[in-house]
């Protein structure tokens, strides 16, 4: 009677005849992996693993005893929208890093790495849609190069156009034609961004990051920029006691404007399309080629260095061409550092990491604004001493320092974050294809 009292406690309640509360787990579960996986999470496993795998997995019901006797069937259960819609095990790979799976935990799963558990997954996932015939990805494929080469080149274009309107115009003719430039410069470069290796178009980063560009960053991307055309000659202007009079667009005047940044910044969209390009691309054979996420961070990372290093080179060479051109005395170091600033800043948006070029752009505008506002607070009774430091830095390397310095920093903390966040194969995931609202 005991024992048929066991097993009819046992038939009631899904647990173990033998009375042991292992769950319903029976001999099945493959060996080396731990009576903890009743829940179809293996022994040891990170916390941001199990809260991927345990959702929709009960130990009491019989699904329960087959996903704890394998664990990556539950973890496919748990998956299973990613494991049916993706187009190769590359996708899968990059969903479980982005969820936190990583080497460590694969090998719990039996697995040498994570890619070699997302083959796994690839391989047993039903894709409704493998009957209909292999008709290549289901992601579409980015614009032709010719079509977003051609509006890369808009920026520039009509960077060139304006610099040469202001310098035939004068008077109040000069100032329409500048407001008419710049609107026309900011709407080519939106053009310019919204397609191509520069836009998010087509992105979906696995979790919960945000893919389009916050208007803050986009603000102060601009006001950077406006700071590299009149900023240095509002601070120039400011230590010797002016200015006495607005801008009236020529580098003469009471307060000086400086074309060379803006000129050789949109000539510059054109190198920049070209190196995200080819940090695509190239990151994409990585991607395919490697076999552990280690091995791909240890490519990638080279990679994007070995691209901003071609950018800040074009940048340079063209903010001297510019600067002979319009002979004008300007510093292409500053140019380049901002020319690297916006690029870093704008590969980890496309690439959906968008909270830290948010901080550090801003960062860098409210440092150089600050520079010229303590400049004109030492003229008040008692304060002279807040324009020191500012004093000090021009006096020993002018005033190009300070957007030089405040860039700079800005561009190496990104450089880094960039360093991290791009060496992850969750960063490079193909999705479904998504309105182009990035502009």
């Amino acid at each position: 009677m005991n024992g048929l009292d066991k097993r009819a406690r046992a038939a009631q309640g899904g647990g173990d005849p033998s009375g042991t509360g292992s769950s319903g787990v029976s001999s099945g579960v493959p060996s080396g992996v731990s009576s903890g996986v009743s829940s179809g999470v293996p022994s040891g496993a990170s916390p941001g693993v199990s809260s991927v795998v345990s959702p929709g997995v009960s130990s009491g019901s019989s699904s329960g005893v087959a996903s704890g006797a394998d664990p990556v069937k539950a973890l496919m259960l748990r998956h299973r929208e990613l494991c049916e819609r993706a187009v190769d095990p590359l996708e899968i790979a990059a969903g479980l890093e982005a969820h936190g799976v990583t080497d460590r935990t694969a090998a719990r799963f039996r697995h040498r790495d994570v890619f070699s558990l997302a083959e796994e997954m690839y391989a047993r996932a039903g894709r409704p849609d493998e009957e209909e015939g292999a008709a290549g990805p289901s992601t579409p494929a980015g614009p032709p190069p010719a079509r977003w080469a051609l509006r890369s080149l808009l920026p520039g274009a009509l960077c060139v156009g304006a610099v040469a309107a202001l310098r035939w115009t004068t008077g109040e003719l000069r100032l329409v034609v500048a407001v008419l430039g710049l609107l026309a410069v900011v709407g080519a470069v939106r053009l310019a961004l919204g397609r191509g290796p520069l836009s998010s178009e087509g992105r979906s980063v696995p979790g919960p990051h945000d893919w389009r560009t916050p208007p803050g960053a986009r603000t102060w991307a601009y006001l950077l920029v406006g700071y590299a055309l009149m900023g240095d000659g509002l601070l120039h202007t400011g230590l010797v006691g002016g200015p006495d009079d607005l801008p009236d667009g020529g580098q003469y005047g009471d307060w000086p404007v400086t074309l060379t940044p803006l000129l050789a910044l949109g000539l510059s969209c054109v190198p920049a399309a070209w190196t995200a390009h080819l940090f695509r691309t190239g990151v994409g054979r990585k991607l395919a080629g490697s076999r552990g996420l280690e091995e791909f961070a240890a490519t990638a990372r080279p990679l994007l260095l070995g691209v901003v290093a071609v950018h800040l080179a074009a940048v340079s060479g063209l903010s001297v061409l510019c600067a002979v051109l319009l002979d004008e005395h300007s510093t292409p170091a500053a140019t380049a550092a901002l020319g690297a600033l916006l690029l870093i800043a704008r590969l980890l948006t496309v690439h959906g990491f968008t909270h830290a070029p948010g901080v550090v752009l801003r960062a860098v505008g409210w440092t150089e604004i600050a520079s010229v506002c303590l400049v004109f607070a030492g003229r008040l009774p008692g304060c002279g001493v807040l324009a020191g430091p500012v004093e000090t830095v021009v006096s020993v390397w002018g005033e190009h320092a300070v957007p030089l310095l405040a860039c700079a920093a800005g561009a190496l903390v990104l450089l880094v974050h960039a360093c991290r966040r791009l060496a992850l194969a969750s960063a490079h995931a193909p999705a479904a294809p998504r309105p182009p609202s990035d502009r």
